[in-house]
């Protein structure tokens, strides 16, 4: 296998592991946005949120939750980021699912997305095309 994230979770790559049960590591981000970045990660492949089983999901969103709180008392934060990028076009670099929990400072420079407003009739219309592709 060529994941990356395969391979750290392997033992073939070493990386600074801040936690591991089995199922799901996180260890720190090699090119952080703020000390503290680490990367959670399923340790079995899987290349999106909507691969990934609702058992095993539940499970990263609770190791996020377990690490967190350590993370920003290790580097004096008290915010952060949880983050998904899912597909090239949303920004994934490595095609294996991971969240980036990121602890955030007032001023650090990193720039949340920029919104704009629906244009008129606009959200009611996708807000229809939504609902039509919802499963049952």
């Amino acid at each position: 296998m060529d994941c990356i994230f395969c391979k750290i979770a392997a033992g073939e790559i070493p990386s600074h592991k801040v936690y591991d049960d089995g199922l799901v590591m996180a260890f720190l981000d090699i090119a952080p946005v703020n000390p503290g970045h680490v990367l959670v990660v399923p340790k079995e492949h899987f290349s999106s949120l909507l691969e990934m089983p609702d058992d095993l999901l539940c499970r990263l969103a609770q190791t996020a939750r377990k690490i967190a709180p350590a993370v920003l008392e290790a580097v004096g934060a008290k915010d952060f980021n949880l983050s998904l990028n899912d597909g090239e076009a949303a920004g994934q670099v490595v095609k294996h699912f991971h969240w980036h929990l990121m602890p955030r400072f007032k001023g650090d420079g990193h720039e949340l997305w920029h919104g704009r407003a629906y244009g008129p009739g606009e959200a009611e219309s996708l807000l229809a095309k939504i609902k039509e592709n919802m499963p049952e």
